[in-house]
Formats: structure tokens, sequence, C-alpha cells
């Protein structure tokens, strides 16, 4: 396996795509980062990260195998990987809060950018940049961050855990090689953050408004249960948790 590992960088995800432009990469080729000047996470937001205390990597993945419609399996498997990992690092009240940050007991320990390569309308690779607050401690501009180290109690090494992760990324993909969409779906879903509990969400228009999460579809939409009994699909430009 190959890591290439950076002191700084203005992207882990945007240098591992021009890497990938102008060689051929082996599957999980890794890039990690001590500082990231232009971390980005979802929806265009910045990632912010003390120097050397987290691990900010991103990975390539091939994934022409999949077809088109169900790239966010590929959002899916990342995440239970994350999940999986933080489970075996003994992280307490672990969930996947939709699409793909991952809690712990109700704070942000990671977040992930999926960033799918699609040629004449199929997918090819897909690079996953992945943020871990793994050994900071002071959060008081981040309220709802946390650290593996605040939660813990244990100052794990970044590359340890960056083997965590990619060990569950290895089995997740090969099962999802393996066309298991229904169980890898019912695992996401298993461990979504207030699942079948009365929630608060905001819509695009600023709106709150009451509702049950019970699931996401195949193309990643969040199905909540509204007013009439009715289960609407949202997706991420269309809703946001207030938790």
């Amino acid at each position: 396996m190959r890591i290439i590992k950076l002191d700084a960088i203005d992207s882990t995800n945007t240098f591992l795509k021009q890497l990938s432009s102008c060689e051929l990469l082996e599957d999980y080729t890794v890039v990690t980062a001590e500082v990231q000047t232009l971390g980005r996470g979802q929806m265009g937001t910045q990632w912010e990260s003390e120097p050397a205390k987290n691990l900010m990597f991103s990975v390539f993945k091939a994934i022409d195998f999949l077809p088109t419609e169900k790239q966010f399996y590929i959002s899916m498997v990342t995440a239970i990987a994350v999940y999986k990992a933080f489970k075996k690092m003994s992280l307490p009240k672990v969930f996947i809060k939709w699409p793909n940050d991952i809690l712990s007991d109700n704070k942000k320990i990671c977040g992930i950018l999926i960033e799918n390569i699609i040629r004449n309308g199929e997918l090819r690779d897909s690079v996953l940049g992945i943020g871990i607050n793994v050994n900071q401690t002071d959060f008081s501009n981040l309220p709802k961050a946390d650290s593996i180290l605040n939660k813990t109690c244990i100052a794990y090494g970044l590359d340890e855990v960056l083997d965590y992760v990619l060990v569950e990324l290895k089995a997740g993909f090969a099962k999802l090689e393996d066309q298991q969409y229904e169980s890898l779906k019912l695992e996401y879903e298993s461990v979504l953050f207030k699942k079948n509990k009365p929630s608060t969400f905001l819509d695009a228009e600023g709106r709150m408004f009451s509702g049950i999460i019970r699931g996401v579809t195949e193309q990643g939409c969040l199905q909540v249960l509204v007013e009439d009994q009715l289960i609407k699909p949202f997706d991420l430009k269309e809703i946001s948790l207030l938790y």
C-alpha cells in the first residue's frame, strides 16, 4: 500500500485527484497531511484542525464496478468503516449522522467528503476525504466537535487510527464489490443518528419542522416521517438536522 505523507497541503483530496490524473494509482493509495490549509467538508464548509494533532487523509479507490445510481453506497461504506474503527477504539455512543459525519456522545469526531470521478456517465474512481479529531483537546470555537482523546482518555497515534480505518474500508468495499447492497444499507441505517426518534429539522427556507428519521434511499436521501404519517425523502440541500 502506498502512503504519501505531507507536512502541509491545501487539500489532500485535491492533491490525490490531481495525482490520479497523472498516473495510474493502486487501490487504497493514501495521502495524509499534518496541516491542511483548505480542508473542506460537506456543502463547502471549512475543516478546522490543530497541526499534527488530528488525522487528515484521502484514500483513492477504483469504483468502476459500481453503477452510477448506487454511488451513495460509497458514502455508506466509508461512514460504516469509520464507525467500526471508532467502536474498536472504545468510543462511547457512536452514530453516523446523515449523510456521513461520525458522532460520539453527540459530538462530531469525524467528517467525510466523497468526491467521485465520472467519465462518460460512468463511475471510475472515488477519492475519500476523511478528517478525524484524534488528539486535539480544545474545541472552544467548535462546541459540537470533540476528539478521540477527550472521549477515551487515550492518546492514539495517528498511524494507528489510520490503520484501524483502512482495515474496515477494505472489508466494506469487498462487500460492495460483492453487491451486498441490502446488508450494507441495513448496517448503515442501524447506526443512523436519531433514527426513529422525534427530531427537529431546518428546511432550505429556514423553517423548522418536526419529523422522525426512518432511513435513507439508495440515492442517499433522508427518509423522514412528517405530518399525516407521510414518509418524505430529502436531499442534502433541502434539510438539516438540529441537535
